[in-house]
């Protein structure tokens, strides 16, 4: 699982102090993982899965894909339950309520906009 665990981490262009910090452990806690001195407990490797959306017969084994496959859906809603997790008040939170006030003529706009950009981007 060491090997797993860094190759994960590089993945994701993490440190192991900020990767650490996402899964509640300290930087040189997943050192000690990623040289093999310690293993992870059940609740770590749970925090790491839910975290990065990583397959956990992946990280213990090695088997099937690192990373879970989402549908569009889940992808989704997956965006908006992170970006609702946070207090502040960024364009990403902005744009989104901005976005569900829309009425169905709204949207219909909005899509003639974006095609609309997509053609001219070809040109």
């Amino acid at each position: 699982m060491k090997d797993r665990i860094k190759t994960l981490r590089k993945a994701l262009h993490l440190n192991q102090s900020d990767f650490g910090a996402k899964v509640g452990v300290k930087g040189n806690t997943i050192g000690n993982y990623e040289i093999g001195l310690r293993n992870p407990s059940d609740a770590v490797i749970f925090s790491i899965c839910r975290e990065f959306d990583v397959n956990e017969q992946w990280l213990r084994t090695g088997e099937g894909e690192m990373f879970l496959i989402k549908t569009r859906d889940e992808e989704i809603a997956s965006f908006i339950g992170t970006l609702l997790k946070k207090e502040d008040d960024t364009f990403k939170k902005r744009l989104i309520s901005a976005l569900s006030k829309l009425e169905e003529p709204d949207w219909e706009v909005l899509e003639k906009m974006c095609n609309l950009m997509l053609e001219s981007k070809k040109d």
